[in-house]
């Protein structure tokens, strides 16, 4: 045989990814982005003492990162309140949520989540042969109700549910997300993503309760804090079901760099308010865009604004082509009706003036080509 015996599973999996990435769109194109405002990365940057400590730290990369993440759990219980045997710390959480899924999906294990909402989710599932269950979207809202709802028909091992939600920037309050935790049904787990947590208005989060034995909620540096390059995410939860992730996570997967980044960035809550300000003035700014050319902005809690383009998918792919033909980079749901919609990430002003500049002429492009 010339080729690897690839596992039954794998063959029957597609060669694709969640998303092409902006930098692969840029070798297509011969040139760099004028504006990369389509990862929800944030474009203002990390604190300036998370900057000096990569520096720092940067002579010492020849050595592996502590596998315990020690100080930087120690610097998330104290920030949070809690201990640190209720702490996870992993490669972003796309890595935790591939680390949950091979904790507890066998092949052909129900899983649910919403139809349109993080693809990379359903890669991880898809990949250690989980059966995926779809909810549709309620008035641009995940269905919290439909969620459980479905998790109980079909005995589901795993629920994903974001709050705030990505990619429409929607929400839900605390007790809406009470309820649901409440709700859940016997054996299944609550895979709770909170990257946007940070951005998100007074009382869209519950409380920190990890007594809860099934459910755990995931926060991130990557958006707020500045640091999706560094990687670094981390799970909230039951000390016992924090424990079960030391049989199969990474050990050596957090370098040292990174770990002395998030240290450096969770001690800096000045910047990171500072940011959150900034944020919410750029949300602002996107939807006057928006409105300025006859669009509808949804309301957002994120550090992107989602903006309804007025007619179907068809449409909003059109616009979004012609964005980036002129050198701006978003991106837009996947999913009907969610996708008559594109997805713009918040930046400083200057960033935000091209993409003010192309709208227009994309709008007009599109028109054109029905």
């Amino acid at each position: 045989m010339k080729t690897p015996r690839y596992t039954d599973l794998v063959k029957s999996l597609p060669s694709t990814v969640p998303f092409v990435g902006p930098e692969t769109q840029e070798r297509a194109r011969g040139e760099p982005f004028t504006a990369r405002i389509g990862a929800n990365e944030s474009v203002f940057g990390p604190s300036p003492r998370a900057i000096a400590a990569m520096a720092d730290a940067a002579s010492g990369a020849w050595m592996y990162g502590d596998p315990e993440v020690h100080d930087l759990r120690a610097a998330l219980a104290a920030h949070h309140g809690i201990s640190s045997a209720n702490i996870i710390v992993g490669e972003g959480i796309d890595g935790l949520l591939g680390y949950l899924v091979r904790l507890l999906i066998a092949p052909g294990d129900a899983v649910v989540t919403s139809d349109g909402a993080y693809p990379t989710f359903n890669y991880h599932v898809a990949g250690f042969g989980g059966m995926l269950h779809k909810v549709p979207y309620k008035g641009d809202h995940e269905d919290p109700e439909a969620l459980i709802a479905k998790a109980a028909e079909v005995d589901a091992k795993l629920i994903y549910f974001a709050n705030p939600d990505n990619p429409m920037g929607s929400w839900h309050d605390a007790p809406t997300v009470q309820r649901m935790i409440d709700a859940l049904p016997e054996g299944c787990v609550l895979a709770l993503d909170e990257a946007y947590a940070d951005t998100a208005p007074t009382g869209a989060t519950p409380p920190l309760d990890l007594a809860h034995p099934r459910v755990i909620r995931f926060r991130t540096f990557s958006k707020a804090y500045g640091l999706a390059g560094m990687r670094v995410g981390y799970g909230l939860a039951e000390e016992s079901f924090v424990t079960a992730f030391g049989k199969i996570r990474n050990h050596f997967g957090m370098g040292r760099v990174a770990q002395a980044a998030a240290l450096a960035a969770l001690e800096d809550q000045a910047y990171l308010a500072e940011t959150v300000a900034r944020i919410a003035q750029s949300r602002d700014r996107i939807a006057q865009i928006a409105r300025d050319n006859g669009l509808s902005p949804l309301p957002s809690a994120t550090n992107f604004v989602t903006i309804d383009c007025g007619r179907d998918g068809n449409f909003a792919r059109a616009v979004l082509a012609s964005l980036v033909d002129q050198g701006v980079f978003v991106r837009m749901p996947f999913t009907a009706p969610q996708d008559r919609c594109i997805r713009v990430s918040c930046a400083p002003d200057d960033v935000l003036d091209a993409f003010a500049k192309a709208l227009p002429i994309a709008l007009k492009a599109a028109g054109a080509s029905d």
